[in-house]
């Protein structure tokens, strides 16, 4: 239940809502509790059952005090008005009661409204937050789908199975108390017997709860894992599609769905289960306190209006315990998902930045790798290092080629300088000053990324071109374009540059794609573009057309391109050969040739001269 009262922390917010909501749940129980409370003038008044005291008694708080007091002043009250006057001003009170009951319920969960959806608010809100600051390696051993799911289908459980619980937990449980007091006021003998069955509810619902919890977490993985499947299928569909495997994967996607239903079947079982047995086990204790009570009128040591009284307040305590057992079980399904949402919030930031980290605003003389390592961790191998005692430096202006096949760690290179991922070992430094002694938001303002991946959002083209510009130029946005290639295409457009290009940017084609992406880091306009494999994917009208755009993008630049074709990359200043995390050879395009080494066989391989 700790993520439970991690959710409940979220109330500090409130204040003022949670204590209005408070008191309006206690006017509601007690206004409740004296509407009830008419039933013993209704029936001492229609059927006389008690003979009023001699002579006016003095008040005593005690439930024969009461009583007798009651009593004398109604005997007093019909002598002087007659029945039928007494009885209309009983049943004004009555309405009067119900009527305040009914107003305070219902502020009750006025004030409740804002609570409810503030607290979702702000766990969304810091799930958000959380996701953008935490580092790509986290991203990297998650499935996306599963973590849609936690924001979505987890904590729409946690609003409904927590959140909503928060009336239940403050009515309810201020309804059995006063109410409880009240029939201990009445009759301490037949709450004692009414008590005696209490230790095996509580075993019940203890048994049930467990059971629910475990379900649920079950439950929950597997949600996600139906929403790994969604999302694989989706991004995947051309690739289903062309293999023919639509029966395929929806046979996977049936049989997680199957899994998750069974699991969800058992939930709503057991959560179901509580209310009747304790129904039950509460209609058998009422039986036993009737038959006790009866006796105690026939002994005349108990009145039948007060016997009335006491059945009624009983048979009503009996819905609000079990909305409390039925929130508790709430809170036991909730407390899976509120578990898979901290997950995300309790993950470790490995990317930290120091105090009074220096801001810097430019670059103006070099990048230096010294002795730099990175590694990762498996289950299966340990620690595998991807990058092993790397020592590069690229001067201000310079335009410096990585190459090498595939997993040579090309990629991890280049991602350490923004601090995507932080090195194990060694140190880069920008102007001689460690990347980590770095405001991080300023380090990453010295660069500018076009990758193979281009990302783009389902926005206008302009908002994809401006995207991180805090105010939007729109002369600026077509220049960058401009030296991009993109004007001329984006202006063919139906709305021009207001064209919307729906998700992920695929209304267009991959060149026009790639443009974009070249046109937003030449509008950021950072000293250092980086550039990852840009036109490997790209046809040969395309290609021609990105290598231009880059070229004017790479002018007055320091660039680090990862090429996979390379003859896009023969004219750089310094071309760099990686081969399992380390480098092997560096030089110029014809000084590598004439090495006969690693890059004149990848050259070769690719039937380049």
């Amino acid at each position: 239940m700790k993520y439970v009262l991690r959710i409940f922390k979220y109330l500090r917010f409130f204040p003022k809502e949670i204590a209005l909501n408070i008191f309006f749940n206690i006017c509601y129980v007690f206004f409740a509790l004296f509407s009830f409370g008419m039933i013993v003038p209704f029936v001492e008044l229609l059927f006389g059952v008690t003979n009023p005291p001699s002579s006016e008694p003095e008040f005593e708080f005690s439930q024969s005090g009461i009583t007798q007091w009651l009593t004398w002043t109604l005997y007093q009250f019909k002598t002087k008005y007659g029945v039928m006057r007494c009885l209309a001003v009983v049943s004004v009170g009555y309405v009067g009661c119900s009527l305040l009951s009914n107003v305070s319920r219902y502020m009750g969960m006025y004030f409740l409204s804002p609570i409810r959806n503030g607290v979702i608010q702000r766990l969304r809100n810091d799930i958000y937050q959380r996701i953008t600051v935490l580092p790509v390696s986290f991203f990297n051993k998650r499935r996306r789908g599963d973590l849609l799911s936690r924001m979505s289908n987890d904590l729409a459980d946690v609003e409904w199975s927590i959140v909503s619980s928060l009336q239940m937990l403050v009515k309810d449980p201020i309804n059995v108390i006063v109410f409880a007091i009240t029939l201990l006021f009445i009759s301490p003998k037949m709450v004692l017997l009414a008590a005696v069955l209490l230790p095996l509810t509580v075993w019940v619902i203890g048994k049930i709860g467990k059971s629910l919890k475990r379900n649920s977490t079950k439950g929950q993985a597997q949600l996600g894992e139906l929403f790994s499947i969604l999302e694989e299928s989706v991004g995947g569909i051309r690739v289903i599609k062309s293999f023919c495997r639509e029966d395929d994967m929806t046979s996977r996607f049936e049989r997680s769905n199957d899994e998750y239903t069974r699991r969800m079947v058992k939930v709503v079982r057991r959560r179901e289960l509580g209310s009747p047995l304790i129904e039950m086990i509460g209609t058998v204790v009422l039986a036993i306190v009737l038959m006790f009570g009866s006796s105690l009128v026939i002994g005349g040591s108990l009145r039948v209006s007060i016997l009335i009284f006491f059945i009624i307040v009983f048979a009503r305590i009996l819905p609000p315990i079990k909305s409390v057992i039925t929130a508790y079980y709430n809170l036991q399904k909730g407390s899976a998902a509120a578990a898979r949402i901290f997950e995300i919030l309790d993950a470790d930031e490995s990317i930290v930045e120091k105090e009074n980290a220096l801001e810097i605003n430019d670059f103006g003389d070099k990048i230096e790798y010294r002795n730099v390592s990175f590694s990762y961790n498996t289950e299966a191998e340990g620690k595998v290092y991807v990058l092993k005692n790397i020592n590069l430096t690229i001067a201000k202006g310079r335009s410096v080629a990585i190459v090498g096949a595939s997993g040579a760690g090309k990629t991890t290179l280049v991602d350490l300088l923004p601090r995507f991922y932080d090195f194990d070992e060694g140190d880069i430094l920008i102007d001689g000053h460690s990347i980590k002694d770095l405001n991080i938001d300023s380090l990453r303002r010295l660069t500018s990324m076009v990758s193979q991946n281009c990302i783009l959002f389902n926005d206008s083209v302009l908002h994809n071109i401006a995207f991180g510009q805090a105010e939007i130029d729109e002369d600026c946005v077509v220049e960058a374009a401009r030296i991009a290639n993109a004007d001329e295409f984006i202006r063919e457009l139906p709305d021009g540059y207001q064209t919307y290009i729906g998700d992920r940017g695929m209304t267009l084609s991959g060149g026009q794609r790639q443009r974009l992406s070249i046109a937003r880091a030449v509008l950021k306009n950072a000293p250092i573009l980086i550039l990852d494999e840009a036109t490997s994917a790209l046809d040969t009208e395309s290609e021609h057309l990105v290598q231009e755009a880059l070229a004017n993008a790479m002018q007055n630049r320091t660039s680090i391109i990862i090429a996979h074709r390379l003859s896009t990359i023969r004219h750089a200043d310094e071309i760099i050969v990686m081969d399992q995390g380390q480098i092997v050879e560096r030089g110029k395009h014809d000084e590598l040739l004439a090495m006969g080494g690693v890059y004149k066989k990848l050259v070769d391989m690719q039937s380049f001269q």
